[in-house]
Order: structure tokens, then sequence, then C-alpha cells
């Protein structure tokens, strides 16, 4: 701003690949308000997280958002590829996107109880991903996601005890949600040598 410059959105993240680190929504939010920016929040990973009381800390700030999004094939069992995107205000991105052609015309348009997603995303169409989320959230509920997420958080606590107890190795980011980064103690090149060969080994996948 100082420079001249106009800025249209700011992309906050709650839940960064590398550390799961969290952006201030709430100070961000402020900002934004005051220079009429579009905030958006990547919550790809952790908001599968928001489905649990525990971890309510995470949505501190959100009703303040202009839009987010988050994946479903991370935390919730749901198959690769599957995002879900929620808008404040929907029309903005309609009519930025929209797609009016005489050849697709049809009887409900202008219905908003049935979105037209073709203005909704630059692709005209798109897959049916929404029969997958359906049949896992019918088939294991809410209640079951839940306690596969609190699974996961529970085994990276457990995971982060052996690496806090074994004087080998130490952490180098406290554990977030299901997320643990430790490194052997030494040079990285150990820590290199280490993922190498577990790797080859194929029983377990790690970055």
């Amino acid at each position: 701003v100082a420079a001249g410059l106009i800025p249209v959105i700011c992309v906050a993240t709650l839940g960064t690949t590398g550390t799961c680190a969290y952006d201030d929504i709430e100070s961000l939010a402020s900002i934004c308000e005051e220079k009429s920016v579009w905030l958006h929040v990547d919550a790809a990973y952790a908001g599968g997280a928001f489905a649990l009381e525990e971890c309510s800390e995470l949505r501190r700030g959100l009703e303040r958002v202009d839009s987010l999004n988050f994946n479903l094939h991370k935390f919730m069992l749901v198959n690769f590829d599957c995002a879900a995107m929620w808008l404040r205000d929907a029309n903005k991105v309609i009519d930025s996107f929209n797609v009016d052609r005489i050849y697709l015309k049809h009887k409900h348009e202008g219905q908003t109880q049935i979105p037209d997603f073709r203005h909704w995303q630059i692709p005209l169409g798109r897959r049916f991903r929404a029969l997958k989320v359906w049949i896992t959230f019918r088939t294991l509920g809410a209640e079951g996601l839940r306690a596969h997420i609190r699974k996961h958080i529970s085994l990276a606590g457990q995971f982060e005890d052996l690496v806090k107890a074994d004087e080998r190795f130490e952490l180098i980011a406290p554990r977030a949600l299901g997320l643990v980064c430790f490194r052997a103690k030494g040079d990285n090149e150990i820590t290199s040598q280490l993922l190498q060969r577990l790797m080859d080994r194929k029983k377990i996948y790690m970055v």
C-alpha cells in the first residue's frame, strides 16, 4: 500500500504443509477489513480438525473471512481429489466467472436453491465429487469421522513421545495435529540417509 500498489486478496494458511503452522486470522482480518481486501483461508490439511470441539481455537476469526477451503481427501477419508469451498458471498464469484451462452440455458436458471456451478469456476464442467463425500459421510457419520481424526492426532502424540525419549533424535517444531517434525541429531546428512533407508524399505512413507 505504501508503495502505491493495490492489494486485492490476502491468502492466510491454517496448517502449513511443512510444519502445520497457523496464521493469525484475527489480525489479518482487521487489516483486510480496513483495506477492503478479500481474505481467503487455505485450511487444506487442518480444516478437517474444525469438526473437533477440542480444536475450536483453530476456528477463531473464521467468521470474518471471505472464503475458506479444505481438502476432504486429507483428514476425512474421502478419496483423492476432493476439496470443500465456502464463500461468504457467492455472487462475487458468480459475477466473475459467469458463462452465459444460449446452448447452456436450462429451465432452472436463476433458482438460488439449485446452484449452477459453471459460474463458480474457470472450467465449464466438473466431476461428480459430491457422491464420494456423501458415501463417506453416510457410512461413517460425523462421530466416525471425528474418531478417525482424533486417532491420527493421538498416534502423532505417541510418536512425539517416542522421539522425545530417544536421545538420537530431536523435534524441530511443536507437534501440530497429526504432524511431527523431527530430525536425527548431528549433520543433516544423517537425517537424509535415514530418510532414504526408510524409503528403500517401503514399509513407511516419510518426507
